[in-house]
């Protein structure tokens, strides 16, 4: 089985923002932690690493918890509801809490040790925790959400290795009536408009084999106005400035897909997301990670693609990939340039096995410049384009 995954890279070291508290993107640490998108089944694989950050130092009711080999993820509530979860490793004992946080970023408060701890199993001697109705030892009841709710996990094993966590997240709406929004959701259609006679956009997202529509999560930034997480396949809303919106989609049994558009206050836009759906031998073509002339260094902009990426491979654990590196040069393949794309293959493997990816899942090689995309470019932006890294899928 093959899919393709294909970067366009800018580049500088990345780069992280200034904080006062040190933060990690290891799935080990709260900052790195996995987005759980839908619920679901999961498997999420344990990197035999307790990360880079003592998340807990400041809980002292939680010194029972020795964080040997820890997996942090999360969920935010789509609507009003009621969660459900069942969390088994084949072999050992896992422990489990539940965080969340109304004032400080979640992980902030958890360095602070203001974040709330709404649920705990730390005494386990079972290879399994939920929350369900049959409270026990390694059960608890299952946690109540508003819409928009953010509920982070953190699960740890005193197994060495790097054990699979098999993973189930139901939630189940609570309220009886629909808003609004949410009956134009249950329709598919997100239609936020405040006027139809004003310029809007028409965001569509679509299967790419069929051309059906998806009913996808979707993330715009770039709008001030907008933001919440939207569920939907239709997504319509005024635009009162011109600029640039950078739109981030998720559907289960699909590769996430981004796009950033340039949109004018003077005109309607229409823009089309196709998504591809994970089968063989198909392929996915990403942008905005991008390499400069001559180096194998990342842009701080190539962050948020490569955080994508590290989160699809925590949530398939079962995927391996093979990261190629390209370079963009004229004439044959020579020394340099085949040093320079497997520099640039490297760089990518070494970012997600930083963050908890198993380096046994992933393999680097680099291609030089004899698989370009574009053979003669006539731009700088076909040049840019062959400096690429491709993720192909085994």
């Amino acid at each position: 089985m093959k899919f393709l995954f294909t970067f366009f890279v800018l580049t500088t070291s990345l780069s992280y923002a200034q904080s006062p508290f040190f933060t990690s993107e290891n799935i080990a640490d709260c900052n790195g932690a996995t987005s759980i998108n839908f619920p679901g089944n999961y498997t999420l694989q344990f990197p035999d690493s307790k990360g880079k950050v003592n998340d807990l130092e400041a809980y002292t009711t939680l010194k029972t918890v020795n964080e040997k080999n820890s997996l942090w993820c999360y969920f935010v509530a789509p609507y009003d509801g009621k969660l459900i979860i069942d969390a088994k490793i084949a072999s050992g004992t896992v422990q489990m809490i539940a965080f969340q946080n109304e004032v400080d970023d979640l992980c902030v408060g958890l360095q602070k040790g203001t974040t709330e701890i709404k649920r705990i199993i730390d005494q386990t001697k079972s290879n399994e925790v939920s929350f369900s109705l049959n409270i026990s030892e390694n059960s608890l009841y299952p946690m109540e959400l508003k819409k928009d709710q953010k509920v982070m996990f953190l699960f740890n094993t005193q197994e060495k290795g790097k054990p699979t966590l098999e993973f189930n997240l139901k939630f189940e709406r609570t309220s009886d009536e629909l808003s609004l929004e949410e009956k134009n959701k249950a329709q598919k259609v997100i239609d936020i408009r405040k006027s139809n006679v004003n310029p809007y956009v028409n965001i569509k997202i679509r299967d790419l084999e069929t051309g059906n529509p998806i009913v996808a999560n979707i993330e715009v930034n770039g709008i001030k106005k907008l933001s919440t997480l939207y569920n939907g396949s239709d997504f319509l809303f005024n635009v009162d400035k011109s600029g640039q919106i950078d739109v981030k989609c998720d559907a289960q049994g699909y590769f996430f897909a981004d796009r950033n558009e340039a949109i004018s206050s003077r005109s309607n836009h229409e823009l089309t997301i196709w998504m591809e759906r994970i089968g063989p031998g198909k392929s996915l073509r990403l942008d905005d990670i991008e390499f400069q002339s001559g180096t194998s260094s990342l842009t701080t902009g190539a962050e948020d693609k490569l955080r994508r990426l590290k989160d699809f491979l925590s949530l398939n654990s079962g995927i391996k990939i093979e990261i190629q590196g390209h370079v963009h040069s004229t004439g044959d393949n020579c020394f340099a340039a085949q040093k320079l794309s497997e520099a640039r293959a490297r760089r990518v493997f070494l970012f997600l096995e930083e963050n908890g990816i198993d380096k046994n899942r992933m393999n680097a090689v680099g291609y030089g410049n004899t698989q370009p995309i574009f053979e003669n470019p006539k731009f700088s932006y076909e040049e840019q384009a062959n400096r690429r890294v491709e993720i192909k899928v085994m």
